[in-house]
């Protein structure tokens, strides 16, 4: 995830311009994404939130090739007006929320190597495109996203970053949702995680109902797995939650 840079400090400034090259990727590399896609969408059939599901179809991924942002963007754009961007690294948090705000998601192109296929600590092009893209498909999850990345830009001081770095973990990262009768995961670091997917829907995890003051005070670490996750009844609650939050902190 090229993300919260908020709780990533040093971060590495990104050249401002970097070309995917997507013919250069090798057959090893191809095969690290086969690998990945196959396990994650065989376990996403019933874990997995529908909506990440649809904006799989939606974007065109396959398990065959690492994605090609360009036929990404051709199916992507045109539904939402976003558009994955290729970035060298961790962006500073300004400069990662201004592309949010302008519908650009800065996306890691790199393949992480077979050796870590379960973990990885820096973000990888699967985290990025297989985890946080398809629900930019989704307009009313890629209004919220612009959404945040707008008030994020907005905020002033320690305290209101803080809260909204809270807000992202929670919700774009590690967010639960209530579909059916069950919870299903849509966050990108479960969605793209086996291992974090597995923690975050067991017996470890304390699952509470999506209450936005108790979000906005929740301290998180991102070096373990989570042991506080928080459910939405939808995507239309959520945006309504970060509207709410715009208003207790006081931003616009």
């Amino acid at each position: 995830m090229t993300t919260p840079a908020l709780a990533r400090q040093p971060v590495v400034v990104a050249p401002p311009a970097v070309r995917q090259h997507w013919e250069r990727y090798t057959a090893e590399e191809h095969d690290v994404w086969a690998t990945l896609y196959r396990r994650r969408v065989a376990d996403l059939a019933t874990t997995g939130s529908e909506r990440v599901l649809a904006g799989i179809e939606r974007i065109g991924l396959r398990p065959e090739t690492v994605p090609d942002l360009m036929e990404v963007n051709m199916r992507l754009a045109p539904r939402t007006g976003w558009r994955a961007v290729a970035t060298g690294g961790f962006l500073p948090a300004r400069d990662f929320f201004a592309s949010l705000a302008r519908r650009e998601f800065p996306t890691t192109i790199t393949v992480r190597p077979r050796t870590q296929l379960e973990y990885l600590p820096e973000p990888d092009i699967f985290h990025d495109v297989f985890g946080h893209v398809p629900l930019h498909a989704d307009p009313v999850f890629a209004s919220l996203l612009q959404r945040i990345g707008a008030l994020s830009l907005a905020a002033a001081g320690e305290a209101q970053t803080a809260a909204l770095a809270r807000l992202f973990w929670f919700t774009i990262e590690f967010g639960l949702v209530r579909e059916g009768n069950g919870v299903r995961i849509y966050g990108s670091g479960l969605v793209s995680s086996s291992g974090d997917a597995a923690n975050a829907l067991g017996p470890a995890v304390d699952r509470r109902p999506f209450v936005l003051e108790d979000v906005l005070q929740q301290q998180f670490r991102i070096d373990h797995f989570q042991d506080t996750l928080f459910v939405i009844e939808s995507f239309e609650q959520l945006a309504a939650a970060i509207e709410d939050a715009s208003r207790l902190l006081e931003l616009q």
